[in-house]
This record gives structure tokens, C-alpha cells and sequence, in this order.
């Protein structure tokens, strides 16, 4: 079994230039490999050499892509938000406020994970492990939520304290995920917490919640 310990010490690689059509067309390969893996058994499932032979890729030529596992999952998650994306853009939320879309909006991407339980359990995982050399492809996934949700929201010029109910509604997405993944919340635990925190959106900017000890005021 490949230890994620290990597979983390590899230095960051990978195209430092835009990839070509063929390496954009290898890479998916190798992130729809990831994924089908992890769909079948989980974290544990998905074995780098497995991927390579999945995806027809050299070994080496799959680390040159992603250093480690934990980056490759990463990477797939991101690419499941991507393409959630743009489902979610064919089909757009319709509630009547922009609390009601983004509640909307990440319980249907909660559903489509609920789909997919040891995808959505590796992806989650490797979001875990992940360490300051992953730190990019994280990134990625956050602003991929990020644009999720903005998108959800409907509004092209949010205000700064919008967008941090933005990262507090993230953050208990996360959590949401992991405590139901781990059979410590309920699909309705779920909703209700995820409805609650985007309510923070819907507050004026001069409401007492936003208001935090200890930030200076304008």
C-alpha cells in the first residue's frame, strides 16, 4: 500500500508552461483514471501505478503531473468542481435570494458527492493530507468553490464582507463533508447547517454579525 508520507517527500513538478492540446488531453486521462479508481475503492484504491496503466502514461510521466497521490486526488477534486460547474451553469439555482441559490447551489454539489461516496471520501482525504507542497492545487479547489458560489450568488461586484461569509461558507462545506463522510452528520444535519451559514450573505454590511472582536472598524 503506497504511503502518503512518501509519496509527499517527491519535489513538486510538473509543465511549468501551458500545456499543449496533447498534454491537456494526457492529463485528463490521468485525472479521469484517478477518478474511476477512487470510485471503485477510495484513498486507498488509487495507486500511482495503477493510474499510469489506466491512463497509458509512463510512471515517470504521471509524476511529472502530480509529485504525489494527495496532489493527483486534489487535482481531481478540482476537476470535479469544474465540471459541476459548468452543470450547474447549464441548470442555475432559483431561489429568490442569493442565500437561498448558494444553499441551493452546494447542497446539489453535496448530492452529486453523495453519488460517488469513496470518490468523495479520496478527494476529501487527500484535501486533509495535503500539506504546503500541495498548496496550489489546493488553492485551485478553493477558488473553484469560490466561483461556485459567487456564480450562486449572482452578483459580478460582491462586497468584501461578502466575501468573507464566502470563505466562512466554504469552510463549513468542508466541515459538512467530513463529518458526513464520517457518519457523524445526517443528510439533514447537513442542510440545515449549510442553509444557516449562507444567511450570512444576505446580511447588510453594517449588521452586528459582521462586526468581528478585534478587526478595526472603517
Amino acid at each position: 500500500m503506497e504511503k502518503v508520507e512518501a509519496a509527499t517527500r517527491r519535489p513538486a513538478a510538473g509543465p511549468a508552461s501551458p500545456l499543449t492540446e496533447r498534454q491537456e488531453e494526457r492529463r485528463r486521462r490521468i485525472l479521469r483514471a484517478s477518478a474511476r479508481l477512487a470510485s471503485r475503492g477510495g484513498f486507498d484504491a488509487v495507486q500511482m501505478r495503477e493510474v499510469a496503466e489506466s491512463s497509458q502514461v509512463a510512471l515517470g510521466t504521471l509524476y511529472r503531473y502530480f509529485p504525489s497521490k494527495v496532489h493527483l486526488l486534489v487535482a481531481t477534486m478540482q476537476d470535479q468542481l469544474e465540471r459541476l460547474h459548468a452543470t450547474l451553469r447549464k441548470k442555475p439555482p432559483t431561489g429568490d435570494t442569493p442565500a437561498e441559490r448558494v444553499a441551493q447551489t452546494l447542497m446539489r454539489a453535496f448530492r452529486a458527492l453523495q453519488r460517488e461516496p469513496h470518490l468523495a471520501d479520496a478527494m476529501v482525504r487527500a484535501l486533509t493530507f495535503a500539506d504546503r507542497g500541495v498548496s496550489p492545487e489546493v488553492d485551485q479547489v478553493s477558488r473553484q468553490t469560490t466561483a461556485i458560489i459567487l456564480d450562486a450568488m449572482g452578483q459580478e461586484d460582491p462586497s468584501p464582507a461578502q466575501l468573507s461569509a464566502v470563505r466562512v461558507i466554504e469552510h463549513t462545506w468542508h466541515s459538512a463533508l467530513i463529518t458526513w463522510l464520517s457518519g457523524r452528520a445526517s443528510i439533514a444535519q447537513v442542510t440545515v447547517d449549510i442553509e444557516t451559514v449562507c444567511r450570512l450573505i444576505d446580511l447588510p454590511d453594517d449588521h452586528p454579525e459582521r462586526d468581528r472582536p478585534g478587526q478595526p472598524n472603517d
